[in-house]
């Protein structure tokens, strides 16, 4: 035992490591026990968490090791200082991501992935909701950061020194075991074809549990990892022929097969209006943070909309629409361009869709139309301005152009939703013949919940609380349609008031399809009030509906189908998409789709619960074809329309 204690900074990281992952997985699963006790083999998850946890130290465990069994002994003073503060380093990064994991389990209901990295690009907005939101575990976060850096500083300098050894030989000896262990832990199987991943963790129904299985670091490096896969949607669930996913994916689309008429844009068709207008409407969509259907009164939720639900009398509301996504550049992705959710991050922030890109604005631009974006926050944020700005988009509107007369509360997100309204008013105000399409989006409704005070009756005791806030939204909501109605824009104005997603998602099944569901409500001069449209539906439903009814002939590259046009016996369809995981539904049965898993079915019912049901494998092909024409209508930029004529 004396000879191998060379390598015992090796030994003392993979202890501490081990010992900081189990506990923070098992005070986890105490905060979480009451969800994660009602699966059969809640237990998994420690067994699972330990192979995890041996992956992810042995990967950082390699370089340290290779350098104390490679370099002679005269060397091994100059490498203990490299050695030690390596691997304080990342006990310290592994802490840190413990300590970050409740919070964020609180707000996406899993351990941090992507979105974790993604948003600290956006330190001011990210770091203020959390001062103002999470102070209490920030703070406690913080000391319990510094009081366990300070002893792993001080008194671990005996624990990482390098032992010199009697013999070079032995160590050279001792390699190619040495890295046959490490490479057994980093891989942790030998009769796979590939390494264990994060997949491989999954072994229940419920996204949180497996997660608690995986430790924080591991998730992020793995997303990150993973990004190189974002856009190659066969590497992550499947091969299937382009031309055989095209046709499955048309089959679902409601033009027929002689309405394509161009190879190099293999989706794009002629959409003709059933409500066909000389001179077409204005289209406002009026976009919602966070708005999901269990807080809409109309929709059988929590009374707080009462502006929304008188609304609803005017107009057409849906009441079985399925948002794409969880966040909000997936809900600007699917009401402005209609494309398809993939597993990577949305075309708002990609490469290859920054100009070109099929956008309602580009369309109706090219259709004479003036085209806006208006916003009470940061347009930068979630790199929208850029996409805008490079799609058709000739107007951006955001925080740094409202005047401070103009209005009279900012917040960590912007200026309130009140003022996000009069502005947005007095831009159509001033369009005089011209018409215009205009996306305005909302803010107040997100984390920390800053509102002006004096403008509703709570119905949280609490000011900052969700329920206070969609409550101010819907104020908004109220106000913009009581302006709005004062001026000439107003008669020939489509106006859609729809939720980019609904607020934290989560749930015990794999896709909580519950918290999918969102309101939208139309109202045009063309619609007769009071009505709903009760069929399942999609967000990437609503843009080529809304083109119809402002009356215009327009070719399209997108998937999603007027509902004037459907056929009244075609089951509706809903595509979402859950962190990596992704659904397609077609009436009452749902496909969940996972990286480097076979393809499940669930059967839905009417509270959207699910249950285990046999797979329909034809279905199946259909999911991973709407992924599969996604990725590649990305990749070979021909999700767009005709280049303009000079």
């Amino acid at each position: 035992m004396k000879k191998i204690l060379f390598l015992k900074p090796v030994f003392m990281f993979f202890l501490l490591g081990i010992i900081i992952t189990t506990c923070s997985r098992f005070i986890l699963f105490i905060w979480f026990s009451e969800r994660v006790t009602e699966i059969e083999n809640y237990w998994l998850i420690f067994p699972i968490g330990l192979r995890i946890d041996v992956i992810l130290l042995s990967y950082i465990a390699v370089l340290p090791t290779v350098l104390i069994l490679l370099l002679p002994d005269n060397w091994l003073p100059k490498i203990n200082t490299f050695i030690r503060f390596y691997f304080i380093a990342f006990l310290f990064l592994l802490l840190f991501m413990e300590l970050a994991t409740p919070n964020f389990i609180l707000q996406y209901d899993t351990r941090p992935n992507r979105l974790f990295v993604e948003y600290l690009e956006y330190p001011k907005e990210v770091f203020g909701m959390l001062l103002k939101s999470f102070l209490g575990i920030m703070i406690f976060a913080v000391v319990a950061l510094s009081i366990i850096g300070y002893v792993l500083v001080k008194y671990s300098k005996n624990w990482f020194k390098v032992a010199s050894t009697s013999s070079y030989w032995f160590k050279l000896i001792c390699l190619p075991f040495v890295a046959s262990l490490l490479f057994l832990g980093a891989r942790s199987s030998l009769t796979s074809k590939r390494p264990i991943n994060a997949s491989d963790a999954v072994f229940c129904t419920d996204q949180l549990t497996n997660n608690l299985a995986l430790n924080s670091l591991y998730t992020v490096g793995f997303a990150i990892y993973s990004l190189k896969n974002e856009e190659n949607a066969i590497d992550m669930y499947g091969k299937l022929p382009i031309d055989k996913a095209l046709k499955r994916v048309k089959k679902y689309m409601t033009p027929t097969e002689s309405d394509y008429h161009d190879s190099e844009i293999p989706l794009l068709h002629l959409q003709e209006s059933t409500h066909k207008r000389e001179k077409p409407y204005n289209l406002v969509i009026f976009l919602q943070e966070s708005l999901g259907a269990e807080y809409v009164g109309s929709l059988g939720g929590l009374p707080l909309t009462p502006n929304f639900d008188a609304l609803s009398k005017e107009g057409l509301l849906f009441t079985n629409l399925y948002a794409t996504g969880t966040r909000s550049v997936r809900g600007i992705e699917a009401v402005t361009t209609g494309f398809l959710p993939t597993p990577s991050r949305s075309v708002v922030k990609l490469g290859k869709s920054q100009n070109g890109f099929f956008t309602l604005a580009d369309a109706l631009k090219r259709k004479g139309y003036q085209t806006s974006f208006v916003y009470g926050g940061s347009a930068n944020f979630d790199n929208m301005a850029s996409f805008f700005n490079g799609n058709g988009f000739d107007n951006i509107i955001d925080e740094r152009d409202y005047k401070k007369e103009e209005y009279d509360f900012k917040g960590n997100w912007g200026v309130s939703d009140e003022s996000l309204v009069k502005k947005g008013n007095q831009l159509y105000a001033s369009y005089i013949e011209k018409p215009f399409f205009s996306l305005m989006f909302s803010s107040s409704n997100h984390e920390p919940f800053e509102f002006p005070d004096g403008k509703i009756e709570l119905y949280d005791e609490k000011k900052s609380t969700v329920n206070n806030a969609i409550k101010y939204a819907d104020y908004a909501i109220g106000e913009f349609f009581k302006l709005a109605k004062k001026e000439a824009y107003y008669n020939n104005t489509v106006f859609i008031v729809i939720a980019d997603h609904n607020t934290r998602t989560w749930g015990k099944d794999l896709i909580p399809v519950n918290k999918f569901h969102i309101p939208a409500l139309i109202i045009a001069p063309n619609i007769e009030g009071g009505i709903t449209y009760d069929k399942l539906c999609s967000q990437l439903d609503i843009p080529p509906t809304l083109l119809d009814l402002i009356g215009i002939d327009i070719e399209t590259p997108m998937v999603g189908r007027n509902i004037y046009e459907l056929n009244e016996n075609t089951k509706g369809r809903a595509i979402m998409q859950f962190h990596s995981t992704n659904a397609f539904r077609v009436g009452e049965e749902l496909i969940v789709l996972q990286s480097g898993k076979e393809p499940v079915q669930f059967n839905i019912d009417e509270n959207d619960s699910l249950s285990p049901a046999e797979l329909n494998k034809d279905l199946a092909k259909d999911a991973l074809s709407h992924i599969i024409t996604a990725s590649d209508q990305y990749n070979k930029r021909k999700y767009k329309l005709k280049q303009k004529e000079k």
